[in-house]
């Protein structure tokens, strides 16, 4: 019974109502409800990109309604790369890439801390480059040398 693995025992569960308080403050909004917009758009919009073990394990970490809109999308066939993510948001949203991108690198900053270090690096060793900078950080894989 104890023995059992836990995601993350050391991170403390977040109330999606702190999740939005977070995005907020690092994105800057003027109002929860804006941070509530972007949180909601750019989860879609991962959950779009992420599949198997990684998204079940991300949902886990998420509060329940983040979770929800991660998950109730469809992963696509063709993973996009980095930027092709913050475009894709971007005509999704009706916003520019400038502000796209604005609004994932303040969720996807929160989203880092709750998934925490191993499963971070889980989620990017599955997506196409790019994506580490649009967590936060260093983009660490190597060229791939062509065929």
């Amino acid at each position: 019974m104890y023995d059992q693995p836990r995601a993350n025992p050391s991170l403390a569960a977040m109330t999606f109502d702190q999740m939005l308080e977070r995005v907020r403050y690092e994105g800057a909004y003027p109002t929860r409800e804006r941070a509530g917009e972007a949180v909601r758009a750019v989860l879609a919009a991962l959950g779009r990109q992420i599949t198997g073990d990684e998204r079940v394990d991300l949902a886990q970490c998420l509060p329940v309604e983040a979770a929800l809109a991660l998950t109730a999308q469809i992963p696509d066939t063709e993973q996009l790369t980095g930027w092709g993510f913050v475009k894709d948001l971007a005509a999704r949203t009706g916003g520019t890439p400038a502000t796209a991108r604005w609004d994932t690198g303040a969720v996807l900053a929160v989203v880092s801390r709750l998934a925490g270090p191993d499963l971070l690096a889980r989620i990017l060793h599955q997506l196409p480059g790019g994506y580490a900078l649009l967590f936060g950080q260093a983009e660490l894989r190597q060229p791939q040398p062509a065929a």
